[in-house]
């Protein structure tokens, strides 16, 4: 029976391929604390695993799905990588640049000294930087360098099994040191300095709950206690966090001015964030359940911040210049949730929810930016036309050393999503690739990618890890580390960073979501989102390209050896 199923397994290699699309991304699920490997990682071991069986999918199927991943990425990162090209943006992005110059200074260290191939090289640096991207990047400069089909297909099994091997260990270290070893080098507490600053921005007692979107409700009261109190009054006491948005009187709706004052037994309709509507009824008067009366229709829209004035500003000076019934429920970072803070610094492509009563939220829409459209089609032409530009780009090649060098189909591929993502939070107006559909792409795109070259590289992948032993994972959680280190340097005594910013921005500049969520962990609330969302969003760019880097360099340092 096992004979027959492995028959069928290679007969028919889309039925390998997603049994191992299956049990990797389960594999990836488990948590062992705040350690997962993900679906990528868990899709690449049964890859291998499965890949013992001489399992081999048409190289065609590979390519097509990594360049629908490149592109995806790009796109989704565009708009956040050009925003952060300002002086805030570049002085975090001092780290990143240390990063890349560190990592690449230690693999090609480590190349000469065990004597690693191109391959391994490139898997080594994908994998102790924890960016699965360069694994695809550089697959694709191998299959540029004009070598025997054996040869290129054992360099690049040696990518995705060097990269199995040292991502492991390279995902281990950099959670554990930006979470538990880099506060005690700082002298730190973490949660207290997480807590100071989130105070210092202006949030409230309870960051747990306020790092949420905060839930908006609407309270009718019944005038009592608070007969004499003008519109006004209520509104100093409310802080913008609530208004009363109507007022009746003996039936009659009365026009809400500051000037207006209450008088007992008038129907007052307020609407706001809970917390600040829970002592309204000592105020005012009891709280009454029967709102037939009250025809308010209230809504909560989307819009993305394209107007130049505020970038770079302060959250609550936009929030002031929106029409007082209208709150800000919620901002957007490059699909993370950034904490709900006044001086929480505005960018480019932020998306942020507004609520309120449908008629003030649409005066209020053109002083933010442009409404986010809600459609679920994607522009398949736009999305085709950017990954068949990117292809040509990826076309040019320059020699370096004598070794032919390019971006080759997937870093062009990015370098287009890059723009045409860019041009779409510019004209959000326009019908383009909804954010699903991008995510759709970037997850099914690299897992199949990944698991079509790990089904490829299994038969190799044990001369590996018997060739190196444990000289690979040593070196791994060497690469991951050691520029985080030099970064905590920079962050903390040039840059001057607070400590949950630096070891957020470290986390980015690693594109290390499990480092992020240890980090947010153990500093109690979302402020380390602040330094990583710009870190990753330029790491994550930049380190696909080292792909075709490292493999052109490594193969100049054994041209040079030789």
């Amino acid at each position: 029976m096992s004979g027959e199923v492995v028959e069928l397994l290679r007969t028919q290699p889309e039925i390998a391929l997603f049994l191992v699309l299956a049990i990797g991304h389960a594999v990836g699920a488990i948590r062992f604390g705040p350690i997962q490997l993900g679906g990528i990682c868990g899709t690449l071991i049964a890859a291998l695993v499965v890949g013992q069986l001489g399992i081999r999918v048409d190289d065609s199927v590979k390519n097509v799905f990594f360049m629908l991943f490149i592109f995806a990425l790009g796109y989704a990162g565009g708009p956040q990588f050009f925003a952060n090209l300002d002086a805030k943006g570049l002085r975090l992005g001092l780290l990143c640049l240390v990063e890349v110059v560190a990592v690449l200074a230690l693999v090609l260290g480590a190349t000469v000294l065990l004597s690693l191939d191109q391959g391994t090289a490139a898997g080594l640096m994908a994998g102790a930087a924890t960016e699965s991207a360069v694994v695809g990047t550089a697959t694709d400069a191998i299959s540029k360098l004009g070598l025997p089909a054996a040869d290129m297909q054992q360099l690049q099994a040696n990518v995705v099994t060097a990269y199995s091997i040292t991502y492991v260990f390279g995902l281990i270290a950099i959670v554990v040191f930006t979470s538990q070893i880099f506060p005690l080098l700082l002298r730190v507490d973490l949660r207290a300095e997480a807590d100071r600053l989130w105070k210092t921005m202006g949030g409230g007692d309870d960051p747990g709950a306020a790092s949420a979107v905060p839930e908006m409700v609407g309270r009718v009261f019944e005038v009592t206690t608070g007969r004499g109190r003008s519109i006004g009054e209520l509104a100093t006491i409310l802080g913008g966090q609530a208004h009363v948005e109507r007022v009746l009187r003996a039936g009659q709706s009365l026009a809400v001015e500051p000037a207006l004052r209450l008088r007992a037994h008038d129907r007052v309709l307020a609407i706001g964030r809970r917390a600040a509507l829970v002592n309204v009824a000592e105020l005012l008067g009891r709280e009454f359940a029967d709102t037939t009366a009250f025809d308010a229709v209230v809504e909560t829209t989307e819009a993305v911040l394209s107007r130049r004035e505020w970038f770079g500003r302060e959250l609550r000076e936009l929030a002031a210049a929106l029409p007082p019934s209208v709150q800000v429920t919620g901002v957007a970072r490059d699909r993370h949730a950034m904490p709900l803070l006044g001086e929480l610094r505005l960018a480019r492509g932020d998306v942020l929810q507004l609520y309120g009563p449908v008629d003030e939220v649409a005066r209020a829409l053109p002083l933010a930016g442009d409404r986010v459209l809600a459609s679920t089609r994607s522009n398949i032409s736009f999305a085709a036309a950017g990954i068949l530009l990117g292809v040509f780009i990826g076309g040019f090649s320059v020699k370096l050393g004598g070794i032919p060098f390019s971006l080759g189909t997937g870093g062009g591929a990015l370098l287009t999503g890059l723009g045409f993502g860019w041009y779409q939070a510019k004209n959000p107006h326009r019908l383009s690739v909804p954010p699903d559909a991008l995510a759709l792409m970037k997850d099914l795109g690299l897992a199949t990618f990944i698991a079509c070259v790990g089904l490829a590289s299994g038969p190799q992948a044990l001369a590996l890890i018997k060739k190196f032993g444990v000289a690979l994972p040593l070196v791994g959680v060497a690469v991951a580390v050691v520029p985080a280190s030099l970064s905590l340097f920079v962050g903390h005594r040039l840059l001057k960073l607070e400590a949950p910013v630096l070891l957020g921005a470290i986390a980015g500049q690693q594109c290390s979501t499990p480092a992020l969520s240890a980090v947010q962990n153990a500093a109690g609330n979302a402020t380390p989102l602040l330094g990583y969302t710009i870190t990753y969003a330029i790491s994550n760019v930049v380190l696909p390209l080292m792909g075709p880097l490292i493999v052109a360099l490594a193969g100049l340092v054994h041209h040079v050896a030789k």
